[in-house]
């Protein structure tokens, strides 16, 4: 009885341990996918990195069979354990640049060196019996582990020192932090960086007689390794919220969702096949037989329960006051007419009006800023198949009314009808519908039928017209909203810094860089539309230039800046003309960069060169464009 405790504690850790390898390697991806560009974020990846190093040794340390293997994956833990002082140290520096006060130069240096020491302490550990010898040992505690060489303490006391000096950093860091919100994410950080110090230093060769007992040697175990996951999920909750820019319940929801679909998924089925293919004798059930169902049917219930707990989960833990605002965003997605949308219903209606009248073609055209535009096209025989066929202006009979079956007119085949919106002030539309006889001549009950349909049309080419003036207005705010989303998240620690940077952008933008994303998005993409640069004084003075479209005036001060590098006379392709003539054809024109460097006669690396010195003048170009923007205000 006693053994089957211990297995099943053993079992348990186990699963625990591949557990905390699935939540790490998978909030490593999360931090790779969403907010890399942060220092903050990088700093907590590299840790990531580590922590997965050392419980895939540990992982693979208990699978192994071979002492020799086992030896072998143990030191390579090492790869991870080494770095994890000087990791904990780069955190703590970049969350205390990011409150505020940046490194003169001292902190920088340090941890650069730092990091030589660690790679020196790896490798002694990975080649050398300088920091742990073997073979690997299993006696007197259940679990295999090295024996500490000469310089083991050494490594000890780094790590204590580096762990003493970071907390003090994260203490100071908390301490510059103002706001609630800001000083609570920063206890997170505080407590959850004992995470990776408490799950990853080899505290087994300390000393042979920590933990006498077998059954409290897993106990503790699995109690470390259930704080350590917690920990660490508390830690890369806190990190989630730096370098983005998308409001708070945004980072949770996806979060949330990451977190549901990944470690909770593939941990419980990890759980699924342990269990059952270690305790399917005990049933009688065979082992290739059980694992696969099991495993199926418990990837299927997580994702029925994933689904439905989720919206529940949404609105208990990120919403609260604001849930009614996010209700509205929510339906505006979920009911927005889309042009598919409102083809398809067009082609319904028209279908049955053709149906009910017995005619053979029919279409509707919608007014737009060019005249009329087609929208759908119903019957085979039907001439008007794109905008160039649809009649010029027209204007219906005098005396005829505005709407319905009796406001039809003839035109060649067709008998036409202008549609207004609900208050007949405004033409929306044309429906034609191919002609039976001369002129139309509808029964009673087809008039009544088709009023209905008429209606139905005429409201969604209405709401198809209002619908576009709603995104208009969205594509004018959305620049100004994403400033202030930019402005907000800088200023969770940034403070003062960030509110009254002098461009317009967060202090930890690199201008250079997001002129070179948006000039790769030039023609269009998201670098472009989503561009930090849409927060600028001087984008937002040219949207009078540019019928407040944020995107044309954006591409307007890009090449107004390109153009302040552009030398006097007429264009050559000498020396005092590369940087300009590489601008131009590299990013106007979209050529590729052998396409360029062959035109300009240079090689692709010094291309890439000139292309930096290139962008940081069109950067400088436009800060001096800002500032002249700001004092005319």
């Amino acid at each position: 009885m006693f053994a089957l405790l211990i297995r099943g504690l053993e079992t348990a850790n186990e699963i625990l341990s591949a557990g905390i390898l699935i939540t790490a390697a998978s909030l490593l991806l999360y931090s790779l996918t969403f907010n890399l560009r942060d220092r903050v974020a990088r700093s907590f990846s590299l840790i990531l990195v580590y922590v997965t190093v050392v419980f895939l040794g540990e992982l693979a340390a208990g699978a192994s069979d071979a002492a020799n293997m086992v030896a072998n994956w143990l030191r390579f833990q090492w790869m991870g354990i080494a770095y994890i002082p000087v990791g904990y140290l780069h955190f703590a520096d970049a969350l205390l640049a990011t409150t505020g006060q940046p490194s003169r130069g001292r902190r920088r240096i340090a941890i650069r060196l730092l990091y030589g020491v660690s790679t020196l302490f790896m490798l002694l550990a990975v080649l050398s019996d300088s920091v742990v010898r073997g073979p690997a040992q299993v006696a007197p505690g259940p679990a295999p582990h090295l024996r500490p060489g000469p310089l083991f303490w050494l490594f000890a006391l780094y790590s204590l020192a580096a762990a003493v000096i970071g907390a003090l950093y994260v203490w100071r860091a908390y301490r510059r932090c103002l706001t609630a919100t800001t000083r609570r994410r920063m206890r997170y950080l505080m407590l959850g960086s004992i995470a990776p110090a408490l799950g990853t230093f080899p505290y087994w060769l300390l000393g042979s007689n920590i933990v006498p007992s077998p059954l409290l040697f897993w106990s503790a175990s699995i109690s470390i390794n259930l704080l350590v996951g917690a920990l660490l999920t508390l830690m890369a909750y806190a990190v989630a919220f730096f370098g983005v820019n998308q409001p708070d319940r945004v980072v949770k929801r996806r979060l949330l969702h990451w977190f549901l679909r990944g470690p909770v998924v593939v941990s419980t089925a990890l759980t699924v096949i342990v269990l059952v293919s270690r305790y399917t004798a005990l049933a009688g059930l065979q082992e290739n037989l059980a694992v696969p169902f099991f495993l199926v049917a418990t990837l299927l219930l997580l994702q029925f329960l994933i689904t439905l707990i989720r919206s529940p989960l949404e609105r208990l833990f990120f919403y609260d006051k604001d849930e009614e605002d996010a209700r509205r965003v929510q339906m505006l997605e979920d009911r927005m007419l889309t042009a598919s949308d409102l083809r398809q219903f067009l082609e319904s209606v028209l279908a049955a009006i053709c149906d009910q009248l017995r005619i053979s073609s029919a279409f509707v055209a919608a007014s737009g800023s060019n005249g009329l535009e087609l929208e759908v096209t119903v019957g085979p025989d039907g001439p008007i198949r794109n905008s160039d066929d649809l009649p010029p202006p027209v204007v219906p009979p005098a005396g005829s009314p505005a709407g319905g079956p009796g406001g039809f007119f003839q035109w060649g085949d067709y008998w036409l009808l202008l549609l207004h919106d609900r208050n007949a002030k405004e033409v929306t539309g044309l429906l034609g519908l191919r002609a039976r006889s001369p002129a139309p001549d509808f029964t009673p009950d087809e008039k009544v039928i088709l009023e209905l349909l008429i209606g139905r049309i005429s409201a969604a080419l209405a709401d198809k017209r209002l619908q576009r003036e709603v995104f208009g207005a969205l594509d004018n705010l959305i620049p100004q909203i994403d400033q202030i989303q930019r402005l907000r998240a800088a200023a969770r620690f940034s403070g003062a810094a960030a509110l009254t940077s002098a461009n317009g952008l967060p202090p930890d933008v690199d201008l250079a860089q997001v002129v070179k994303d948006a000039l790769t998005h030039y023609w269009g993409g998201p670098r472009l539309t989503n561009s930090p640069l849409m927060g600028l004084k001087v984008v937002k003075k040219a949207l009078r230039e540019h019928d407040g479209n944020a995107v044309n005036a954006l591409r307007a001060i890009l090449r107004r800046a390109i153009e302040h590098t552009r030398p006097q006379g007429e264009r050559r392709f000498t020396a005092e003309w590369i940087l300009y003539n590489l601008l131009e054809l590299k990013f106007l024109e979209g050529r590729k960069v052998r396409q360029v460097a062959l035109r300009l006669a240079v090689s692709e690396a010094d291309l890439y060169r000139k292309q930096k010195v290139a962008i940081e003048q069109v950067a400088r170009a436009i800060e001096d464009m800002e500032h002249s923007a700001a004092s005319q205000l």
